[in-house]
């Protein structure tokens, strides 16, 4: 089950941390589509979680990734660290048994969680890409070059987001050590706490980024935004807050939208204007665990979902509004 090539690294991960030579049961865990390899283990009757990098690049760098997850460990916020080894690229953490994860406590917990985090010391930054706009300008010229769709259905979703281009303030100064990937597989609920697991996209980033992701899963309503933002903010968020965090969940959905297109089309052109589920409907079923991205069916539906979404909130009032309060903030700077 465990490669060949990382045999012996494991082996000496094993002796290193816990004085075995030998695992008692090793089970493959197969949610998340990160290259790792990722597995349960059992040593002297305990669980644990053993993650094997397989691929090193700028975007999954072993050295930040274990700092990051270092800082978050010794916060409380990841799980506690028995062994990592940049040389090996493997790590040893204690394993969370996660229970169901009620949305009502999630609303709260979460961005609890993530004043936390942002709270850190300040992680490494990206050296690829300055910060979450410059990797979604990326991935929307790899979606325009390949062609997947044709431009007529696209030609209203990139003017109407290259108004959120001209107004966010990218490069912004403030940022913060942030997770970049709290899809509900990554965040661990044990039935009292929450546990902020794979930190192979941390690092210095708009703290809008991680709370527009993890409201995807949690906020259905601007009643649950005011208590979601207020529980982070700890007071109630300005309008220029209001605003930019809504032009940052356009952002998100754009980025969703490019990146599971392109994963799910695999260079071949898709099917134009078909029909796809509901944004929040198809969100309950990845947060209940009852849906799984792993075929290229549901990614294409998933990158769909986004792009629809995204289309009917930049149509609407609220959009331009927040465009104008964004603009003219920095405008006035």
């Amino acid at each position: 089950m465990i490669p060949e090539a990382k045999t012996a690294a494991v082996g000496r991960a094993l002796q290193e941390a816990f004085g075995v030579n030998e695992l008692e049961d090793i089970r493959m865990l197969t949610a998340g589509l990160s290259t790792a390899l990722v597995f349960r283990i059992v040593v002297r009757g305990c669980p644990y979680l053993l993650r094997v990098i397989t691929h090193t690049d700028a975007m999954n760098d072993p050295t930040r990734q274990f700092a990051c997850m270092r800082s978050a460990a010794a916060a409380g916020l990841a799980p506690r660290i028995w062994y990592t080894s940049t040389e090996d690229r493997i790590s040893i953490t204690d394993f969370v048994e996660a229970r169901p994860f009620p949305t009502p406590e999630a609303l709260v917990l979460l961005p609890a969680a993530l004043k936390t985090l942002h709270a850190l010391a300040p992680f490494p930054k990206m050296i690829v890409y300055r910060d979450y706009f410059d990797a979604l300008d990326a991935y929307i010229r790899k979606f325009q070059d390949a062609r997947i769709l044709p431009a007529s259905e696209t030609d209203e979703l990139f003017q109407l987001y290259a108004r959120v281009q001209s107004v966010y303030p990218r490069h912004d100064t403030e940022m913060v050590s942030s997770h970049n990937d709290l899809k509900p597989e990554n965040i661990l609920f044990d039935g009292t706490r929450v546990w902020l697991v794979d930190w192979e996209a941390a690092f210095l980033n708009d703290r809008y980024t991680d709370l527009a992701v993890a409201a995807n899963f949690v906020v259905t309503n601007d009643v649950e935004e005011e208590v979601y933002l207020r529980t982070y903010f700890g007071e109630a968020v300005s309008e220029y807050g209001l605003a930019r965090f809504y032009l940052m969940r356009q952002a998100l959905h754009m980025f969703y939208a490019m990146i599971f297109l392109l994963l799910g089309a695999s260079g071949k052109p898709i099917e134009p204007h078909a029909e796809a589920l509901h944004f929040r409907d198809f969100h309950n079923g990845i947060w209940a665990g009852e849906i799984s991205l792993a075929s290229a069916e549901t990614k294409l539906q998933y990158g769909r979902i986004h792009m629809n979404q995204v289309l009917r909130n930049m149509r609407t009032a609220r959009y331009q509004e927040a465009l104008r309060i964004v603009s003219e903030r920095h405008a006035s700077a």
